[in-house]
């Protein structure tokens, strides 16, 4: 798979031509203009060059386009919408390595990662209008269909780990299907069938002439080029009005299988921890217990504490005979 090299100290020419340009172009060398330019008259018609010149190189492994819809989004992400990308910045510290490695191993894009940030903003809380859940934004039907359980007490379109595996066998199903990472990202937000259907309809498997004639919906017209932007302002932020942040750390934690009947309380009281804490390591569990009817099930407890989980447990069970 080839991959993008974004060069801040070489020239680019902008073009409304890119929106029919093929999504692959091997050893591409490219300059995004500089975020702190608000208002760039003439752009898709010239040359110019980042000021001050920047000498590191960014690597991407998505194609990258750079057209009006995208400089749109980036200007959006720099006005109205910064409080809210500086949070998914913030946050994608936490989440992104974890996400990257599932990805990696199951030979996909690892900017792939960057679909979170603007489907969830990487929160396990996130419900849409839609009823999709979690930080994949996963609908009942395509998550059931991709292996995760919902029911009663359990949601794992929450878990962070167990959704972006589901997520990634999805992706991969996808790229087998369209041969776009476009089209993938088109297919994921508007759902596969619709897409294929466009393509049948329109005899062209090109995301921006598709978009230019008007086949999706505004979101997924939209979804594409707010996907390019986020990558573009998460792989260098300072160069895009976003300094001084406060990265979330990533959170140690170790598992253990804990049988039916167990809750999070009782856990974290033992542990001397918050219980919110202890339940935010476990969001896929509804109302932060196990029934009495499920069979053993792991869950995320602090780094360090599994002797202390244990011993709890084997008290509970000694205090029941």
């Amino acid at each position: 798979m080839s991959k993008f090299i974004l060069s801040l100290v070489t020239f680019i020419s902008i073009s409304a031509a890119e929106a029919a340009a093929p999504e692959t172009t091997p050893k591409l060398r490219i300059v995004l203009p500089s975020a702190e330019l608000k208002t760039l008259n003439g752009l898709e018609k010239t040359n110019f060059e980042i000021s001050p010149p920047h000498e590191a190189s960014i690597i991407f492994d998505l194609p990258i386009t750079y057209n009006s819809r995208v400089q749109s989004w980036i200007h959006h992400y720099q006005g109205a919408g910064k409080k809210w990308f500086r949070k998914w910045l913030e946050r994608s510290e936490k989440y992104i390595p974890s996400i990257q490695r599932v990805l990696d191993m199951r030979g996909l894009p690892k900017d792939l990662a960057y679909v979170v940030m603007i489907e969830s903003g990487f929160s396990s809380h996130a419900v849409s209008t839609a009823d999709a859940v979690g930080p994949w934004q996963f609908i009942q039907a395509t998550a059931e269909r991709y292996g995760l359980t919902i029911n009663w007490w359990l949601d794992e379109r929450r878990d962070m780990y167990k959704s972006t595996i589901a997520a990634a066998n999805y992706i991969s199903d996808l790229f087998r299907m369209f041969g776009s990472w476009y089209l993938v990202a088109a297919g994921y937000n508007m759902g596969e069938n619709k897409v294929k259907k466009l393509i049948e309809k329109h005899q062209t498997r090109n995301f921006w002439i598709l978009s230019k004639k008007g086949a999706f919906s505004q979101e997924t017209t939209n979804y594409v080029p707010k996907l390019i932007a986020a990558m573009l302002i998460s792989k260098a932020p300072g160069l895009y009005g976003f300094r001084e942040l406060k990265p979330h750390p990533p959170t140690p934690f170790e598992t253990i299988y804990v049988p039916g009947g167990t809750d999070l309380v009782g856990i974290a009281s033992h542990l001397g921890i918050n219980y919110q804490y202890l339940k935010g390591l476990n969001p896929e569990l509804l109302h932060g217990f196990i029934p009495k009817v499920a069979r053993n099930h792991k869950i995320k407890i602090p780094k360090g504490s599994t002797k202390m989980v244990s011993n709890y447990l084997e008290q509970k069970i000694l205090a029941k005979q």
